[in-house]
């Protein structure tokens, strides 16, 4: 059995990619930033018969995202799919002349830095489990593709991960690892039949198995 370790996993988004996962022979690393979180959910994910396991890690700390993501590979066995969809900040959302250098440092920390701890991570152990089989999916919001002024923190650094992932994108197929990004415009909400999490699940789901998409805009805008 290999894993999916799912960075910010919650239980809306995060809780959904599991059972889908699971429901293909995947066990779930579910990693979050408080432990007392993590295991509440991989609990609940358990009881749905998912095998899961609740991890500590911080995006804004490189270390401890490395050491989450080490945590998972050494009790749960080799990460095949990695999922980083941490839920930002209400502070990283200020208008822009309201936006200091300061006011950037977590955004970044968070979108990007998070983000380049967690692939540096994973992608040994993707490589060695030959190709066709690793896949590293992004979640993030419609700032991504369109900047908004009163939105400033998510707009920067969420462009700053795009350009990331794209060069990732361009660079890994050459091992025949998958990357892809899902853009989610607004709140995701149970029952939506663009952003309930469990359709949002299914779409994670198909960019993993089919492997022949960078990028799917849900209800952007």
């Amino acid at each position: 059995m290999t894993t999916i370790a799912i960075v910010g996993a919650g239980p809306g988004l995060g809780a959904a990619v599991a059972r889908r996962f699971g429901a293909e022979g995947f066990a779930a690393g579910v990693i979050s930033r408080n432990q007392e979180r993590a295991d509440g959910l991989a609990a609940q994910l358990v009881a749905d018969g998912v095998q899961a396991r609740g991890f500590a890690g911080d995006v804004r700390d490189p270390a401890s995202i490395g050491r989450a993501l080490e945590s998972v590979t050494e009790k749960m066995g080799p990460i095949e799919v990695l999922q980083f969809s941490p839920l930002p900040q209400k502070d990283f959302m200020r208008p822009v002349m309201e936006t200091t250098p300061a006011d950037l440092v977590g955004p970044v920390e968070f979108s990007i830095y998070g983000a380049v701890a967690a692939v540096h991570q994973v992608v040994p152990g993707m490589r060695f489990l030959g190709a066709d089989r690793g896949t590293i999916l992004f979640v993030n919001g419609g700032t991504a593709l369109q900047p908004r002024a009163h939105l400033t923190g998510t707009s920067v650094a969420f462009a700053g991960q795009r350009a990331y992932i794209e060069l990732l994108h361009e660079t890994l197929r050459e091992d025949g690892i998958h990357v892809a990004q899902l853009v989610i415009g607004g709140a995701i909400v149970a029952g939506d039949k663009d952003k309930d999490p469990e359709v949002l699940a299914g779409v994670l789901w198909d960019l993993h198995d089919r492997r022949d998409r960078l990028r799917v805009e849900v209800a952007t805008g």
